[in-house]
């Protein structure tokens, strides 16, 4: 039999992290981040990462392995997660791989697409149409040439669609196409998949508006200005174009003011949610919990209980 691999998705702010910690004391777990931002060092009030005291003494990997000016491929993500994953099961504990960059869940899924590697050229002329015509032209010409890629890649993430842009002038091929025949590489586990998600929406923007508003109390922007006082990074960096921080940078420029900055994070941070929740619907074996709900640990480990042990129910059925 496969050993089991607990997939713990969610769109930002559902409650994941509270959620794995408990999973793991209940079920001797250990957790895997699968969370673009998490692995920066010293990027901790605006990705809402775990203290020491929310991790519960359970063992947490893939944070804090970065340098901010470094980078992190979905290639190394795959490769790190699967070694961590079989010594996690080598030692008789449960993998819980919990986050909400749902690319990282899709290559864990699906395998890594090979795509035609980066041409400066193209890059070049890419970045002079970025400056001249603005990233919501190149987003549109995303859109005529793959309409998928550009439904899940926003006009506000112009690096990403500059790449979808050059796959296609490199190969003559939609990015999504290459993501759609990729040769499928399971991975040697009995995975379980657990959705958790307000099954409001309204209350989901709710809880963002108020979360950012107590990161801005915790100081974020004082951890911004240090980032942005080394001298070294750029809006530019993956690092500096997470949620909030490129909104944050932006302020520190002064392009905008302080309400202008809250405002523009908080619908932002909505705007990913709303990417994720494109993401997770299609996730159509997943078993879905509603953030919140009575008795939610007690629900969801009898769940996963019952698919370990080969005696599950159909799963819940709630769609968001």
């Amino acid at each position: 039999m496969k050993p089991p691999a607990i997939f713990l998705m969610g769109p930002t702010a559902s409650g994941k992290t509270a959620l794995a910690v408990q999973l793991a004391q209940a079920l001797d777990g250990e957790i895997i981040s699968v969370d673009s931002a998490l692995v920066f060092k010293g990027m901790d009030i605006g990705t809402a990462k775990p203290t020491l005291e929310e991790r519960g003494g359970v063992p947490h990997y893939l944070i804090d392995i970065l340098d901010p000016a470094d980078t992190y491929s979905t290639g190394q993500f795959r490769k790190q997660a699967l070694a961590l994953m079989d010594d996690i099961s080598r030692r008789g504990k449960i993998p819980i791989l919990v986050g909400g960059t749902m690319l990282y869940f899709n290559v864990l899924n699906n395998g890594l697409a090979v795509l035609p590697e980066a041409d400066p050229a193209v890059r070049a002329k890419l970045e002079r149409d970025l400056a001249v015509l603005g990233k919501e032209v190149l987003h549109q010409r995303l859109a005529e040439v793959d309409p998928v890629a550009a439904a899940r890649i926003h006009a506000n993430d112009p690096q990403r669609v500059q790449r979808a842009l050059e796959v296609y002038e490199l190969s003559g091929k939609s990015l999504t196409s290459f993501f759609s025949t990729a040769q499928e590489q399971d991975i040697p586990y009995q995975k379980i998949k657990l959705i958790i998600a307000p099954h409001d929406r309204a209350l989901l923007h709710d809880i963002i508006a108020r979360r950012f508003k107590q990161m801005l109390a915790q100081g974020f922007l004082d951890e911004v200005m240090a980032l942005y006082q080394r001298g070294d990074l750029t809006e530019k960096m993956p690092s500096i174009r997470a949620v909030g921080y490129r909104q944050a940078w932006s302020y520190l420029q002064g392009e905008y003011d302080l309400a202008s900055m809250t405002e523009k994070a908080i619908i932002a941070t909505r705007q990913l949610a709303k990417r994720q929740f494109t993401w997770l619907r299609r996730e159509q074996d997943a078993m879905n919990f509603v953030t919140g709900q009575p008795d939610l640990l007690a629900t969801v480990l009898a769940q996963v209980t019952a698919a370990i042990t080969g005696n599950a129910d159909e799963p819940p059925t709630t769609r968001y």
